[in-house]
């Protein structure tokens, strides 16, 4: 009797729960929901749609991964712990593509910088030596590299179009090369190969420590992986083939046991993942359309 009330709870709970979740997601179809603000260089409707992808794939993946569990375990707590596991398992233990993504800006950055350094040195001008170093761009740089060749094409100063590379690439380590373009592009100085050159330098020094950082960091995203995967495997194991084992979690109070411990395991999983993310410095090459009119607005007088 203990067991039927305790198995008719926890499906109360559940149902609880699922009308609790629908109500909330009513509530966010009348009000709407607060958009994020949109990254430079990234369409809105792009963001969306992606983010739209996402939650489809993903969402349905991680409905199919709790049910399944639920049916074979028939603990809801494990089931929707199941569910926000596979929800999340890119943000808790991703990453790695955005770094090697990153990493290949930089140096993509790095092999540009040189090129252009090259080019300059055959006294030719800054106008004429991108042009002629998009051409031989990496693939992670060379969209941005064409798009910046159109603009200068269409007559759009050459301040402007950097100043709209800068906002496509996104990256902090490219506004420190941008700058000295468009410092150059202003004030005509001399000294912009050796700049270049320097640049150079320290971007190629921060591809070799984006690498030794990316493989230290490899091993130990594996092995928190391999560590929740096994805790998983031996629960499932546990709850299929042992029911005796486990059968104090079927009640009321071992749910709610449950629930601290998937709770506690979540919050090191997100800890871990605070700890292992890489704080990039902030851009400071920003571009503001109030400065930019008030900029043109002391040009014109």
């Amino acid at each position: 009797m203990t067991g039927v009330f305790s198995l008719t709870v926890m499906y109360g709970l559940l149902a609880g729960a699922v009308v609790g979740g629908g109500i909330a997601l009513l509530v966010v179809a009348i009000r709407g929901w607060a958009p994020k603000p949109v990254a430079p260089g990234e369409a809105p409707a792009d963001k969306a749609a992606e983010m739209m992808r996402f939650l489809s794939q993903r969402g349905s993946i991680a409905a199919v991964a709790g049910i399944a569990v639920i049916g074979l375990t028939r603990w809801a707590v494990l089931g929707i712990a199941t569910a926000l596991l596979v929800f999340t398992w890119d943000k808790l233990f991703g990453g790695a593509s955005d770094e090697r993504a990153a990493m290949k800006r930089v140096e993509a950055l790095a092999g540009w910088t040189e090129s252009l350094r090259d080019t300059i040195a055959g006294a030719v001008g800054l106008e004429q030596a991108i042009p002629a170093s998009a051409r031989a761009a990496a693939p992670a740089l060379r969209t941005h590299l064409e798009a910046l060749v159109d603009r200068l094409r269409a007559r759009t100063p050459l301040p402007d179009a950097l100043q709209h590379l800068a906002d496509e690439i996104n990256d902090a380590s490219a506004d420190i090369i941008i700058a000295a373009l468009i410092l150059n592009s202003r004030l005509r100085g001399p000294g912009l190969r050796e700049v270049l050159g320097a640049l150079a330098k320290s971007a190629r020094e921060e591809v070799d420590m984006r690498q030794r950082v990316m493989a230290q960091r490899a091993s130990t995203r594996r092995s928190v992986q391999i560590v929740v995967i096994v805790s998983v495997v031996v629960v499932l194991a546990l709850a299929i083939f042992n029911r005796g084992f486990v059968k104090p979690y079927g009640t009321l109070l071992g749910q709610m046991v449950l629930l601290v411990v998937c709770a506690l395991f979540g919050a090191g999983f997100w800890w871990l993942r605070s700890l292992s993310k890489v704080e990039t410095p902030a851009r400071f090459l920003v571009h503001s359309p109030e400065l930019h009119a008030q900029r043109q607005e002391v040009l014109h007088r």
